[in-house]
């Protein structure tokens, strides 16, 4: 199976970089895991919480693709704990 930069895909990729790179989106993503998620499926809710679901990424990639790995975005999102 071939991956992108060690993610399933480029679209799971790009959004997992934004998230962890972008200064804003970095802190609300840790903020959000250790003071509003309770172990829930994070990803999804926080991309919800930010108001996102119709939007995407400035390299237009939408937040909520049917393309990404929300598998392994949650264990991102887990990470920020």
């Amino acid at each position: 199976m071939s991956t992108y930069n060690g993610w399933k895909n480029y679209q799971t990729w790009n959004v997992a970089l934004w998230i962890g790179n972008d200064e804003g989106l970095y802190r609300s993503a840790v903020d959000y895991m250790q003071n509003v998620n309770k172990g829930r499926a994070a990803y999804r809710l926080f991309i919800e919480h930010m108001g996102l679901t119709t939007s995407h990424t400035p390299d237009s990639v939408h937040w909520t693709s049917s393309k990404l790995d929300y598998a392994r975005l949650n264990e991102m999102m887990r990470e920020f704990a």
